[in-house]
């Protein structure tokens, strides 16, 4: 199965978010309400962005860290397929959003990877029933100039070990794709590279035609 594309909406607003998806929205797999908007807007772009895109997965990235069961509830009730929880989040935390999770058809949770995190954690959410996590390179390593490395990789290695399915992210443009190229990644998200771009939709083609030449 081909990596599917995903783009953060990190806007501040519905409209500048709504404005920037109807250039390439039909174009990938994954719609994220990220978390700026989550904060800005609540559930309310989760609602309207599942009304225009029926057959797209959306992501309500509120990067959960306690209550659960309750944030997941809001989350899927508004209409998200997937949401985020922290990875610093007590694991009966993960376990009862993913719990919410299971009551719908395809719907789950995304524990993100920042700061310091280990391994010993990550096969406790595993053997939890945790499935996705998401790998990122930090915006301020970004900002420090600091690539991809062997160390992503041999972090990625392990987590697809453990039996993960691996979202990347961090400033991914095109050309980082085929740094990935021996592991089974399941999603990859970009950001500015796509909402930035000059021309949104060419971007986002062209990023589903590089994940097929890679991948296909």
């Amino acid at each position: 199965m081909l990596p599917k594309l995903q783009v953060a909406l990190d806007n501040t607003s519905f409209e500048d978010a709504l404005e920037s998806v109807t250039q390439y929205g039909e174009f990938i797999d994954v719609i994220e309400v990220g978390t700026i908007l989550c904060v800005a807007e609540g559930m309310v772009p989760v609602r309207k962005l599942r009304a225009l895109y029926p057959n797209k997965i959306i992501l309500a990235d509120i990067k959960g860290a306690d209550a659960g069961n309750i944030l997941a509830k809001q989350c899927y009730e508004a209409g998200a397929d997937w949401m985020t929880v922290i990875c610093c989040a007590d694991v009966q935390t993960m376990v009862g959003m993913k719990k919410v999770a299971n009551t719908y058809e395809n719907h789950d949770v995304q524990i993100e990877l920042y700061g310091d995190w280990t391994f010993d954690q990550a096969k406790a959410w595993r053997d939890a029933g945790l499935e996705q996590v998401v790998y990122h390179r930090s915006r301020d390593a970004q900002a420090a100039g600091k690539g991809w490395e062997q160390e992503d990789l041999d972090k990625i290695g392990k987590l697809c070990d453990l039996g993960f399915k691996v979202t990347i992210t961090g400033g991914l443009n095109v050309e980082d794709l085929a740094f990935f190229k021996d592991y089974p990644i399941y999603c990859v998200i970009a950001g500015r590279g796509i909402r930035d771009a000059e021309n949104p939709a060419q971007a986002a083609q062209d990023f589903k035609a590089e994940i097929a030449r890679i991948w296909g």
